[in-house]
């Protein structure tokens, strides 16, 4: 298999979140794939495309404000690691092995390098990485957004538990009435954690390691529901890895597991996500769970019918085929 690649138009680009035009969180648009059928809708019907006895996982990571100024270099910060070092990305200055930048109250030295754009730092700051940006951070944004938002932004209903450096965006249409008339109608909802990372641009880089937490309940549960014939719906391609990690591995810890076309998926049947870039390593993953054809046939329908990109854009609910 391939990975779907298209040219992604900079129209299709959500510069700004649905507030900013006047409509709540939940006013974004809905595709639903079912195999190679397409349907579309409002995100507000959701709760009537799912079943009584249906599972969403959700991710209830909270979003850090990861971008600090570091003698004027935007630094963002990724993930802290088991060791105490940051993984950090230096944005429009070139990093070097014992580079020190000065941030509020300490330093952050340049150890070594990660990946391409990654590097390993030893952050000298007297205190935790999520007290040190809470603190000295902004959220981080991208070119292709109009302007600075602010955290509560970058946050979705039901986030918890600190650690993400970006929001797990797939869940930002779930609000307050939209999981109550889940629930409501019989549609489960349980969380996992995982804390996720700089997000990439660059095309083909696989995610890296992150740390993830499955708890008890939400196990018993997934298990319970597809026993029972109901489908398990993840929010967001995060859930997808945090759930697939703990089907062979612990329950919690740090998961490098990367979902190829090929991975054959025990956990998930069905993903709710946002619209990923040209052969970005998502669509991988979105490969695994519904299969070729229909990613590329909700792709082009998505181009054709102009939804929104990025983390303020609209969604897409892949569900098994109509049997």
């Amino acid at each position: 298999m391939t990975v779907v690649d298209f040219e992604l138009p900079t129209g299709l680009e959500a510069r700004e979140p649905v507030e900013a035009r006047g409509l709540t969180r939940d006013g974004v648009r809905l595709m639903v794939s079912r195999g190679t059928e397409v349907s579309h809708h409002r995100f507000t019907e959701l709760p009537r495309l799912l079943t009584p006895g249906d599972l969403l996982v959700v991710n209830n990571s909270a979003t850090l404000p990861s971008a600090v100024d570091a003698d004027g270099v935007r630094v963002h910060v990724s993930t802290e690691q088991a060791d105490g070092t940051w993984l950090v990305e230096l944005r429009d200055s070139t990093p070097r092995p014992g580079r020190r930048l000065a941030v509020p109250g300490g330093e952050l030295v340049l150890v070594r390098p990660f990946t391409g754009r990654l590097w390993v730092a030893r952050a000298e700051v007297g205190q935790s990485r999520a007290a040190f940006l809470t603190r000295h951070g902004w959220p981080i944004r991208y070119s292709y957004t109009d302007q600075d938002w602010p955290l509560e932004v970058y946050q979705n209903a039901y986030a918890t538990e600190p650690g993400s450096a970006e929001m797990p965006s797939a869940g930002r249409p779930l609000t307050g009435r939209v999981l109550a008339e889940l629930v409501g109608r019989g549609v489960l909802v349980a969380p996992v954690t995982l804390h996720t990372g700089v997000a990439s641009f660059e095309v083909d880089e696989p995610p890296y390691p992150e740390w993830y937490h499955v708890p008890a309940p939400t196990a018993r549960l997934v298990d319970h529901v597809r026993a029972s014939g109901h489908r398990v719906i993840a929010v967001g391609t995060t859930v997808v890895r945090a759930l697939e990690s703990a089907v062979t591995g612990p329950p919690c810890g740090w998961t490098s597991l990367v979902i190829e076309p090929d991975h054959v998926v025990q956990a998930v049947d069905g993903l709710l996500t946002g619209l990923h870039e040209p052969r970005a390593s998502h669509l991988k993953m979105l490969t695994a769970v519904a299969g070729e054809d229909a990613l590329r046939a909700a792709y082009a329908e998505a181009l054709r019918e102009r939804y929104r990109w990025h983390e303020f854009g609209d969604v897409h609910l892949l569900l098994p085929p109509t049997a």
